[in-house]
Formats: C-alpha cells, sequence, structure tokens
C-alpha cells in the first residue's frame, strides 16, 4: 500500500507533454507562414529548421529553403562548443523552427533560447502551414 501510494503521488506530479508544450508556448515567439516571408525579405540569413524525423520528411518532403536538424541534435548543432556544431548556422542568424504541427517545435525553441538564443521562433501550424502558403516542397530520399 506505500509503494501504491508513493507511486500515485509520483504519477500526479508529473506534467504532461501537453503542459511542456502550453509553457513553452507563453515564452516563445510563434509566427504565421506570412510573418516568415516578410522576415525572409527583411533579413535573408534567417535559417528555417525542419527538426522532424527523416522518416517524416522521406514521406512527406521538407521545405525546399530548409535545413534539416533533427530534434534529438538540434542543441548539439547549434552549440559552438559541441563536437557536433555546425558552423554555417552561427548564433548571430535568426532561426525559425517547424515541425509537422507545432508541438515539437515550441519545445526546441524554448530549449534553444534556454541555452541563451533570442533570435528564434517557430511556425504556427508547423508544416502544412508552410506548405498551405505555398512554400516549396522537395522531396527526400
Amino acid at each position: 500500500i506505500i509503494i501504491i501510494k508513493f507511486y500515485n503521488a509520483y504519477i500526479m506530479n508529473l506534467k504532461t507533454s501537453k503542459q511542456l508544450v502550453e509553457e513553452a508556448m507563453d515564452k516563445i515567439k510563434t509566427i504565421e507562414p506570412s510573418e516568415l516571408k516578410s522576415l525572409l525579405e527583411k533579413k535573408p540569413d534567417t535559417i528555417l529548421i525542419d527538426i522532424r524525423d527523416v522518416r517524416e520528411l522521406r514521406k512527406t518532403g521538407k521545405i525546399k529553403i530548409a535545413k534539416h536538424m533533427p530534434r534529438g541534435m538540434l542543441e548539439f548543432w547549434l552549440d559552438p562548443e559541441s563536437p557536433y556544431y555546425k558552423k554555417d548556422i552561427t548564433p548571430d542568424k535568426t532561426k525559425v523552427l517547424y515541425c509537422t504541427s507545432n508541438w515539437r517545435s515550441a519545445l526546441a525553441t524554448k530549449a534553444i533560447q534556454e541555452m541563451g538564443f533570442d533570435n528564434v521562433c517557430h511556425i504556427k501550424g508547423g508544416f502544412q502551414a508552410l506548405v498551405d502558403a505555398g512554400f516549396e516542397v522537395e522531396k527526400i530520399d
């Protein structure tokens, strides 16, 4: 009985993924695909980052101008002190993330904000919203 009570108390203190996303949404910037178009005109070195799994990219393709940075490697690829650092994604460049909907990108945006990036946001509606806004899709093998 003691173990069950401890387990139940433990479970009751866990946050759900929905709660984590809601908390992230309160702390990050979310933009519409139309805002991305304006941003790209004003700041052409803005980097659009697709954080989806490679299997998703193979199934649906990716936005042609996007760089693929899988969610599991994002922090490592953006950290100049990491052996996985991608030198072309410098800290000064604006980064706009997207995933399938906008849940993973919300969590990822919050995570890299916590790393110290203040020039990061994500796309409301994710991949499909970008497609619907006319962003070109390329197939991935």
